[in-house]
């Protein structure tokens, strides 16, 4: 396995933590190299783990350039008017940030908010009811990923927003009602910053994601149906 420095990604968080205190535009571009270093450092750590996580996922020809989010916030309809997001995020599968598959998430933010995540964080109507079928059709591969020993270890259980009532369509007696309730398929894995510098981030990274992909392999079955 590729090693990476246990402070890689020094940079990053203290670019990131400097940017909350002062986010505005005179000082980012005062700041370009710091961020583009910080970046950088981002960058080498998405491609790292793609590279090796190659042999549990096909990412074909992905790299981490396909997969980095804009720091730039899109102030046009927020009261916030911040002109940078406080955190850096990759959301990696096949085809990029905007692939219709459910990613691998990486979310650096300092102090103490990063995370790894994963799932169908803003479903499609569409989307949402496919899945909705695929759990009324075939619950077992969706139950046993999330009930495996490596899933409960790192993620503890699915999360996201559910309705209060049963899903139009779907009697409230229906014995996988609680998982048709889901709005939101997701799941996270907090980080502290101390986590991220820990000596062996990458490895950490694959083996919290390792223990994801069965959850993502269910759900892209729907939404790949879908499509």
């Amino acid at each position: 396995m590729t090693t990476l420095p246990r402070h890689h990604l020094q940079p990053t968080l203290d670019f990131l933590l400097a940017l909350q205190k002062h986010n505005n535009k005179a000082w980012f571009d005062a700041h370009r190299d710091a961020y583009q270093a910080a970046k950088q450092r981002f960058e080498e750590f998405v491609d790292t783990f793609i590279d090796e996580f190659r042999s549990i996922e096909d990412f074909a020809d992905l790299s981490a350039k396909d997969c980095l989010f804009r720091i730039n916030r899109d102030v046009r309809f927020s009261k916030d008017k911040s002109p940078y997001k406080p955190n850096l995020g990759a959301s990696i599968a096949l085809g990029g940030k905007h692939s219709i598959r459910a990613p691998y998430y990486i979310h650096l933010e300092p102090p103490d908010k990063s995370f790894l995540a994963g799932g169908v964080y803003m479903p499609t109507p569409d989307q949402l009811a496919a899945i909705r079928r695929l759990i009324d059709r075939d619950p077992s591969s969706l139950k046993t990923a999330i009930n495996s020993k490596s899933f409960k270890k790192y993620f503890g259980s699915l999360s996201g927003e559910k309705l209060k009532t049963p899903p139009r369509g779907y009697a409230s007696d229906h014995p996988e009602i609680e998982l048709l309730k889901y709005k939101q398929f997701i799941t996270i894995h907090p980080l502290s910053d101390k986590d991220v510098l820990a000596p062996r981030p990458l490895s950490h990274t694959i083996e919290v994601f390792a223990a994801l992909k069965p959850l993502l392999d269910w759900l892209n079955t729907a939404l790949l149906k879908n499509n």
